[in-house]
């Protein structure tokens, strides 16, 4: 993809959402480093434990989306065309990190959430996965099934739906189409050259 501008694109959606299957994807596609909240998450595993339970949530989960800016910033500012950041991006505050990285190096911002309109099918993922969850493991601090997901979405307290701007946004189901991820990601990559090529400006 020619560009005269690196791309920063942002992941956006729910656990169990599809959003890192598609994010590897669109990485792969596009050859653009990933860089995933979950894989410095999930490294705090001992430090969490060391912790006050009231204070281990907020205080690693803040860690991890701060290394996860500073880790888009170093990757951008070794001149790569892109870099693909995936995160729940669950409030506005996450969203305004990014944009300040990405003006440091004169980067385009795009997001991609992932908004899945089958319940039912969001629902199986995310159990199906809870199943090998635990401590240790990759994931161990999500939600490992659905009333899990629930609490945690109700205490975002509706943050998660905020004011977009003027950035470029696209909203995709994953579950659609039979949840083939190669053609989802091939709509995403679409539209990532459209914002590219300042279709969306």
């Amino acid at each position: 993809m020619d560009q005269s501008q690196p791309l920063l694109v942002a992941m956006k959606g729910h656990p169990g959402t599809g959003k890192s299957t598609l994010a590897r994807a669109i990485s792969s596609s596009l050859h653009y480093p990933l860089l995933d909240k979950d894989d410095i998450r999930d490294s705090t595993d001992a430090v969490q434990r060391s912790l006050p339970p009231d204070l281990a949530h907020s205080l690693l989960n803040d860690l991890s989306y701060s290394a996860l800016s500073r880790l888009a910033e170093t990757q951008l500012g070794l001149g790569l065309p892109g870099v693909v950041v995936d995160s729940p991006l669950s409030n506005r505050a996450r969203l305004d990190d990014l944009l300040r990285v990405a003006r440091v190096h004169r980067a385009r911002v795009a997001v991609v959430e992932c908004r899945p309109g089958d319940e039912a099918e969001w629902r199986r993922r995310l159990e199906a996965r809870g199943e090998g969850g635990g401590e240790g493991r990759r994931g161990w601090h999500k939600p490992k099934n659905w009333e899990e997901l629930r609490r945690l979405v109700e205490g975002y307290g509706g943050r998660a739906d905020y004011d977009k701007g003027d950035v470029p946004w696209l909203v995709v189901d994953t579950t659609a189409r039979g949840g083939e991820v190669e053609v989802v990601a091939a709509e995403v990559v679409g539209f990532l050259r459209g914002v590219v090529g300042g279709e969306h400006d």
